[in-house]
């Protein structure tokens, strides 16, 4: 997926707090390393960073450079292994851990493991649940819902996930990669839906700063041109 990950550069510019009362400060301290660890990796990986910026990901996430270079891939899947193992012991203990508990972006630190994991189902009511409440700004629990109902081969709601798929060009032949929004239930209203949740962005627009122009495909459609079967 193309594009700059929206809270990499707000986490590694340095935690804010805004003022903010924080009730409990060891337990925020401990979600920020996970939020930067989570953020840090793939703005390495996939937000085309400087050679500067590099440089500072590399001493916040302390793994050398040259690591980071060889096997990014490898070393996100195991930061992600060991941000969840972690996550699920604080909501174990504390619940959602949300912006009462811990402050705002903290209280984001969460949802980003969990929806960088395949616990998406199982934890998907309790975001719901923060979001209602206010712990947590609900257009993270349409992204999550998204992600779980792209997962499924299923219509997404508010038009927030992308996928790419290698293509074969019935032209020349030649392999390609497909960049494709996932199709969205009633998509002549999904910008309302989204100003409802909270986003700042048109679905074309959010599929720009991915690197996508959007399209609103049929599952019918995508499988035509990816040959995929239903």
């Amino acid at each position: 997926m193309k594009g700059i990950l929206i809270f990499a550069a707000l986490v590694l510019s340095g935690m804010i707090s805004s003022g903010q009362t924080v009730i409990h400060q060891s337990l925020k301290n401990k979600l920020d390393t996970i939020l930067i660890m989570d953020q840090g990796i793939r703005e390495y990986i996939v937000g085309n960073p400087t050679e500067t910026r590099k440089d500072t990901i590399s001493k916040l996430l302390k793994i050398p450079r040259d690591s980071l270079d060889r096997n990014g891939w490898g070393i996100m899947n195991s930061i992600d292994k060991m941000n969840l193992a972690k996550v699920e012991k604080i909501i174990a203990h504390y619940g959602y851990p949300g912006k009462s508990l811990v402050g705002e972006p903290t209280n984001t630190a969460v949802f980003f493991v969990i929806q960088h994991s395949d616990k998406i189902p199982f934890y998907l009511p309790l975001i719901k649940k923060a979001a209602e409440t206010k712990e947590l700004p609900f257009r993270y629990y349409a992204m999550m819902l998204d992600r779980k109902l792209a997962g499924e081969g299923k219509e997404q709601v508010y038009g927030t996930q992308v996928f790419s798929q290698q293509i074969t060009d019935p032209g020349t032949g030649e392999k390609k990669m497909f960049d494709y929004v996932v199709p969205v239930r009633d998509p002549k209203n999904v910008n309302k839906r989204r100003k409802d949740a909270g986003f700042d962005s048109t679905i074309e627009e959010n599929a720009l700063r991915l690197g996508v122009t959007y399209k609103p495909y049929t599952y019918d459609e995508i499988y035509k041109i990816t040959g995929q079967k239903k």
